[in-house]
């Protein structure tokens, strides 16, 4: 290796450690940033994030006692529950429709059967070919879909 290239990279070096106490506590700052409590929210901070619930609930005057209901049990979910519900609303959400009909159809499937009984139609499920999936489908469709209308 010729010198100048040696000597770049020693600089190089140089300037990356001497930067590097910056750069972490900058990471830190931003990881570390405190968001007040609700009662020291500004009143337009507060409309902000309550605003998309008020739209739902004004456009959706039939899911109301359900809006309540969900909700209440919401607020009693321990922690991890609330983790696991939010995570699988963020898949839904990435879902196909295609994907979401499946999960419908399966989803309807099981809710009758306990763990054990789950485990095994989860497994058979699984080594089913992709055509074995789509008759099987097709023979257990899922439940009509009930619109709501979206904000």
């Amino acid at each position: 290796m010729n010198n100048t290239i040696q000597s770049r990279m020693i600089r190089t070096t140089l300037l990356a450690l001497a930067l590097w106490p910056a750069f972490a506590f900058a990471q830190a700052q931003t990881a570390t940033t405190q968001y007040p409590e609700w009662d020291k929210l500004t009143p337009a901070q507060r409309d902000a994030l309550v605003a998309p619930l008020r739209d739902r609930w004004d456009s959706n005057p039939d899911d109301r006692g359900r809006m309540i209901e969900r909700a209440q049990r919401w607020k009693t979910m321990p922690r991890d529950q609330r983790d696991r519900a939010r995570h699988g609303m963020q898949r839904w959400e990435h879902m196909s429709p295609e994907q979401r009909t499946e999960a419908r159809a399966l989803f309807h499937a099981m809710r009758g059967m306990d763990n054990d009984q789950r485990k095994v139609f989860l497994a058979d499920w699984r080594q089913k070919t992709p055509q074995q999936k789509v008759e099987w489908l097709k023979a257990h469709p899922a439940p009509e879909r009930r619109e709501r209308a979206r904000q």
